[in-house]
């Protein structure tokens, strides 16, 4: 029995430190990331299920205005959830969130097509009760100078978190005299592609700021 214990408790430390790191994680620490990122579960997603099946029994009657106001509860509440689940599990975030994008185009495009909305909702529906399920093992970390900016299924860091990890670094005094300008720069061109939804140049443009910060001032997101 003691040596069951034994084993089991070598495995729990492990994972207990492993769940302590920090947002983010630099160069080739990245590695570590990828792979916890492919297995860990959203949760309970059964509310975000229901809307999604609601708002296929809509669509379904034709009424696609009607339909196009239902997922918008969807977005409402995945958008009010999304801190807290893209750090529990960011690569089926990052799924989940592509997927539920694609509904919502459908659904607001200028003459919606039922064919394609009735696809894009299904679409949604198999990614939430698999949200993983399309991330294989060689999925890749994308970084910048070092910087990791994305998740391990490709999707764009969320921008908000890495304008505020940039913000901690620059409020602990870690920009360099001679780098203080271009850092500001490239922070502001970040809040302002993140103003407009675009993560990906955001996150470009923070990553650069993060590399000019100091070491052990820029962290990774898990």
């Amino acid at each position: 029995m003691k040596q069951i214990l034994l084993a089991a408790a070598l495995v729990a430390v492990p994972v207990a430190v492993f769940s302590g790191v920090e947002h983010y994680i630099i160069g080739t620490q990245a590695t570590d990331q990828q792979a916890s990122a492919l297995s860990p579960s959203l949760g309970d997603v059964s509310a975000f299920e229901a809307i999604v099946t609601d708002t296929q029994t809509i669509a379904r009657t034709g009424d696609l205005v009607a339909a196009e106001k239902r997922i918008t509860d969807l977005e409402t509440s995945w958008d009010t959830a999304a801190a807290a689940l893209q750090a529990k599990a960011p690569a089926a975030w990052g799924m989940v969130d592509a997927s539920a994008d694609a509904a919502f185009s459908a659904l607001r495009a200028h003459t919606p097509d039922p064919a394609k909305v009735e696809a894009a909702l299904s679409a949604l529906a198999a990614t939430l009760s698999n949200p993983t399920a399309d991330i294989t093992a060689s999925a890749v970390v994308q970084t910048l100078n070092g910087i990791a900016i994305t998740d391990a299924a490709g999707h764009p860091l969320p921008c908000e978190l890495m304008l505020s990890d940039l913000r901690d670094g620059l409020a602990a005094n870690r920009a360099p005299a001679n780098a203080q300008q271009k850092i500001a720069d490239l922070q502001a061109k970040s809040t302002e592609r993140c103003n407009a939804d675009d993560d990906r140049r955001a996150d470009d443009f923070s990553a650069q700021a993060l590399a000019l910060l100091t070491p052990g001032s820029a962290q990774v997101t898990k």
